[in-house]
């Protein structure tokens, strides 16, 4: 059971640097454009010498707290956006926060004194609590970095639902995520990462909006683990004295191990920076709508090319070895430079092959054994 939800007349004190820490992490979850006027607002429940702070778009909720001098426990809502900027702009120091009659909050500091118009604490929605057992730690610095190398391979059309997020693999010695839109996968997977309680994998598709909020707490938390648990309907990520909530994604994640390349055995190894250099160059004269640029493997050299009867066209080489057919093939610029981004445009870079028909591979060349990374593309017909 957890507590009673605190009701009554709250009235707290809390620092302002604390306060807005918090406002921070917590306001990119609230519903910009909502028709349901309660989701613009945070509920402040205090008690115990803590305020928690919950926003929510009914999709996703996060949950946070700080210290607070607690005068009396009570609950109120506050608009969200309003209540940052307002924040925001005021000087370190003290606020005291206390709720008036009919919804009203008064916010105080230093010589500032303003009342906001909330809204009742009984018409904010429920939102899940974090599983009692059943939670597995995750490291923090893994995931984060398994969310950006698979995050911009996700599909952003809402009618390929089961492709609106990426698939979390947790096996006992190994974690691994994986997205694709259905032209391009991406694929990291890294060993020596224990998981207790899981026997087998247990496998758990995490929708795109629920990453791009994950990935922020990640990158703001001194937390080496979270702990991660799901039931029936909702993903739970605890990270610090946050929690992230998230409705699941109904469906199938497609069988990609069906997809990845086994018999890709032409290659070739590219500086990471010359290649992205090139690619940017040649793609300003790519067709508009497809972004297709043509790479052309032959004796010791990459060449790239583009053209469109509007802008012209443009070429560009680069001497590698290379000791195989020549092949040519076709793809998106786009999905090129999005890898390249995400591995940071640094080192080396492979590039696997098997004909112009086929899906082409990329991998960082690096000498890291226990992550292990790979971008999978189909090819452009040119």
């Amino acid at each position: 059971m957890t507590a009673a939800a605190p009701t009554g007349n709250l009235e707290i004190t809390v620092s302002r640097a604390e306060l807005l820490r918090e406002l921070t992490a917590a306001q990119s979850v609230v519903e910009r454009k909502t028709t349901i006027p309660i989701l613009s607002n945070f509920l402040f429940e205090a008690a115990d010498d803590k305020l928690t702070i919950t926003a929510t778009d009914l999709d996703q909720s996060l949950k946070t707290s700080c210290a607070a001098k607690v005068k009396k426990p009570g609950a109120c809502t506050i608009p969200a956006r309003k209540l940052y900027d307002y924040i925001k702009l005021l000087p370190e120091g003290d606020i005291s926060i206390k709720l008036m009659d009919n919804h009203w909050v008064q916010i105080r500091a230093g010589r500032s004194n303003t009342k906001m118009v909330g809204m009742a604490r009984a018409n904010f929605p429920q939102v899940a609590e974090f599983p009692s057992s059943g939670a597995f730690k995750v490291s923090v610095a893994s995931l984060k970095n398994m969310v950006s190398k698979t995050i911009f391979a996700i599909s952003n059309e809402e009618s390929r639902y089961t492709l609106n997020g990426a698939l979390l693999v947790l096996k006992a010695e190994s974690m691994a995520m994986v997205a694709t839109d259905g032209h391009r996968l991406a694929h990291i997977e890294k060993t020596g990462e224990t998981h207790e309680g899981i026997s087998g994998e247990k496998k758990t598709l995490i929708p795109r909006k629920a990453l791009s909020e994950l990935s922020g707490l990640l990158s703001n938390t001194d937390s080496e683990t979270l702990e991660f648990a799901d039931d029936d309907q909702t993903l739970f990520f605890k990270i610090g004295g946050r929690v992230l909530t998230s409705r699941k994604l109904t469906g199938q994640f497609p069988n990609y191990e069906a997809v990845l390349p086994r018999d890709n055995n032409k290659f070739v190894i590219v500086r990471s920076e010359d290649l992205m250099g090139c690619i940017q160059r040649v793609a300003q004269f790519a067709d508009e709508r497809s972004g297709a640029i043509k790479i052309r493997l032959e004796q010791n050299e990459l060449k790239l090319s583009s053209s469109s009867t509007d802008a012209g066209e443009s070429e560009d080489t680069i001497e590698t070895p290379y000791n195989y057919d020549p092949l040519v093939v076709g793809f998106n610029s786009q999905y090129l430079i999005d890898f390249l981004k995400a591995i940071g445009n640094t080192g080396e870079v492979r590039l696997e092959f098997k004909d112009a028909q086929s899906a082409g591979q990329m991998r960082p060349e690096d000498t890291n054994e226990d992550v292990k990374y790979r971008y999978i593309l189909m090819p452009m017909r040119i």
